[in-house]
């Protein structure tokens, strides 16, 4: 069990370089994805850098939206900041940055509502 959870960091921090190095560009905007789960509804939001749209309680903002140069059409990665009302206030739900090919490795952990990007907008 020890032998298989060294291996895996090992080849987990050999992958982190080739990551490193990739260089990102950033887009006009992006598409996320919003589940109310009491609903069962889904949205699509169309975003531009910076721009902020309430859906629901929620309130989002899109920092920026990035993909890989050399591929665009591959994975997409935004700067999300997500506050939701409850009563009157407004608390922060998620901040961070969002993958879109591995949602749950940087979530939003929420009961009623998911979060995910979709992909990068260049127009």
């Amino acid at each position: 069990m020890i032998r298989a959870a060294i291996l895996c960091l090992a080849l987990v921090g050999a992958a982190v370089p080739a990551v490193a190095q990739t260089k990102a560009t950033s887009a006009s905007g992006g598409t996320i994805r919003v589940l109310d789960k009491t609903s069962g509804e889904t949205t699509d939001v169309r975003m531009s850098r910076g721009q902020t749209k309430i859906i629901g309680k929620l309130q989002i903002t899109l920092g920026d939206c990035r993909y890989p140069t050399n591929d665009p059409n591959s994975d997409a990665f935004g700067w999300l900041e997500i506050y939701i009302d409850q009563d009157g206030a407004s608390t922060e739900a998620f901040s961070g940055w969002m993958i879109a090919s591995s949602p749950a490795l940087s979530a939003m952990d929420h009961p009623r509502y998911d979060v995910w990007m979709l992909r990068c907008n260049n127009q």
